[in-house]
């Protein structure tokens, strides 16, 4: 039996239609629920550490130095309030931006990056100037504008719709380089707790005031 050209070639492209792979399904610019109550976690996690670490710290512990060039417990917890400003900063200025649609290429492993790079302070690096104490806080103001930052940066967390991932901004640091805005805001209490190593390393040196 003879078979019609055109019944033919509908007979070929039925399974080839069938075998085709489909196109990519483009990622999810919003936070997940895991995501969510994850960055949530540490950033309650962190206050809770980094007040622990200098409410019963006295006057003299506040502001002795390990070295010249080393920071106090009270020029490191200012340091950990500045940084909280500029970072919250800029994830803010990432949602300004148009959204980047480059940006899943462009953020890839970056997340993962920050949390293992964070951390690890056998990896130092130096701050900018800005980000510097350049004057003396008491610790019962280091305290309050704390806890008056971080109550806005997790209530930001808990609350917000935006689609963070899309939007991004630059890392002066060519290790970051492009973060997105979930980056940003992930960055917040992962620097707090780098810099948590660093209060502890201090009441932990030879010579800190008992």
């Amino acid at each position: 039996m003879s078979v019609e050209p055109s019944v033919l070639a509908v007979m070929i492209l039925i399974p080839l239609a069938a075998v085709r792979p489909l196109p990519a399904q483009a990622a999810d610019p919003n936070m997940s629920a895991e995501e969510r109550a994850h960055v949530v976690k540490l950033l309650q996690d962190s206050q809770k550490e980094y007040l622990s670490y200098i409410e019963n710290v006295s006057e003299a512990q506040w502001n002795w130095k390990p070295a010249p060039d080393r920071w106090s417990v009270g020029q490191t917890a200012q340091h950990i309030l500045l940084s909280e400003t500029a970072l919250f900063g800029a994830m803010e200025r990432a949602l300004a931006a148009p959204a980047n649609p480059d940006w899943e290429k462009s953020t890839a492993g970056k997340t993962e990056l920050l949390e293992r790079v964070m951390p690890d302070r056998s990896h130092k690096a130096i701050a900018p100037e800005s980000l510097q104490p350049q004057q003396a806080l008491s610790k019962a103001e280091v305290i309050r504008r704390f806890n008056e930052l971080r109550a806005k940066t997790i209530k930001f967390a808990q609350e917000t719709q935006a689609p963070l991932k899309e939007h991004t901004w630059e890392h002066p640091f060519p290790i970051f380089k492009t973060l997105n805005a979930y980056q940003w805001l992930i960055y917040i209490p992962l620097h707090n707790l780098r810099h948590d190593q660093q209060i502890a390393e201090v009441k932990a040196t030879a010579g800190y005031p008992k």
